[in-house]
């Protein structure tokens, strides 16, 4: 087996994985500017090929965002993949250390509260939900 053809695969699996659940890829430092310039909340998925991105924080990601309220925007950036795009995502997240597979709630640009690693790895995926579900009844709208 040639392992670089298995990674693209994995890779191509993870980004599906995300945007299908309705998030926008920010591949370039300007497409994370851009996404984070925009008014409102935006949840930053910091995504990434191990195991508990696949199973537990992209599941969490996709099933989160169906509640009362929600983000205004959603964005994910690849760790490991796209390191401009999430060199310039981690810029945002002020007062926390790089962690992937991670999510970030800003709003206006500015970051608002973070679910790093070791509040994913090792919990299940409806409990990483419920976490971001709780980040959203503090600073998001009603949709």
């Amino acid at each position: 087996m040639d392992f670089d053809l298995f990674m693209q695969d994995v890779v191509k699996v993870a980004r599906t994985d995300i945007t299908e659940s309705g998030y926008e890829e920010a591949r370039t430092a300007e497409e994370v500017d851009e996404a984070l310039a925009r008014e409102g909340t935006t949840l930053v998925m910091v995504n990434s090929t191990c195991g508990c991105a696949g199973g537990v924080a992209r599941p969490a990601a996709g099933n989160a965002i169906h509640y009362d309220k929600r983000p205004d925007h959603l964005v994910t950036v690849f760790a490991g993949q796209d390191k401009e795009a999430t060199d310039q995502a981690r810029t945002y997240f002020e007062g926390y250390a790089p962690s992937s597979p991670s999510f970030a709630l800003l709003k206006d640009g500015k970051i608002l509260g973070m679910l790093e690693r070791n509040q994913i790895e090792g919990h299940s995926a409806m409990d990483v939900s419920v976490k971001l579900q709780n980040l959203f009844d503090q600073y998001c709208e009603e949709v």
